[in-house]
């Protein structure tokens, strides 16, 4: 199991926001390496049955393209998500193998790292939060960053209740 360097190659602004993000995306995929179709959809945590491995990068697929999509290039939110069930993203994935999970999000970080390569990070993003504001891009690679490493460290969990794997 191996991961991408998370040490940029340059240190401009745009290289150290890029090179954290991708190294986080990566980590999701090592943390998810040799897990069973069976534990990749289980429930460990009994406060929170929406927690599985496969929920957790379904989650980080769909942010990602809420944020670069629907939010900072404007277009029309295509997520699985309704007002009836805001968390359905993570309800379907138990639903799709964890390989095609990982695979669309791979696929789907390439497009995004072409968009952010192409942007500058000051761009602000087309549609404003629920307070108002518009975010730039920088604020939402900033909070890619966090969400993803956050939601890594619930992978940290999970895979440790799964399988004892740890220190990935």
């Amino acid at each position: 199991m191996t991961r991408t360097e998370d040490v940029p190659a340059a240190w401009d602004e745009r290289t150290q926001l890029t090179t954290f993000l991708d190294y986080a995306r990566d980590t999701v995929r090592v943390k998810c390496e040799g897990v069973s179709p069976e534990h990749a959809g289980a429930a460990l945590l009994p406060g929170s049955p929406l927690m599985t491995v496969s929920g957790l990068v379904n989650h980080l697929r769909w942010v990602e393209y809420h944020w670069f999509q629907v939010v900072f290039l404007g277009e029309d939110d295509k997520g699985p998500w309704t007002d009836e069930d805001p968390d359905r993203e993570m309800r379907i994935a138990v639903d799709f193998p964890l390989g095609q999970l990982l695979a669309e999000y791979a696929e789907q970080s390439d497009r995004y790292r072409e968009l952010v390569a192409r942007t500058p990070l000051d761009t602000k993003a087309v549609r404003a939060r629920r307070d108002g504001r518009r975010v730039d891009l920088r604020w939402i690679l900033l909070h890619l960053v966090e969400e993803t490493a956050r939601h890594n460290g619930h992978l940290d969990i999970l895979r440790e209740l799964l399988d004892g794997t740890t220190g990935m």
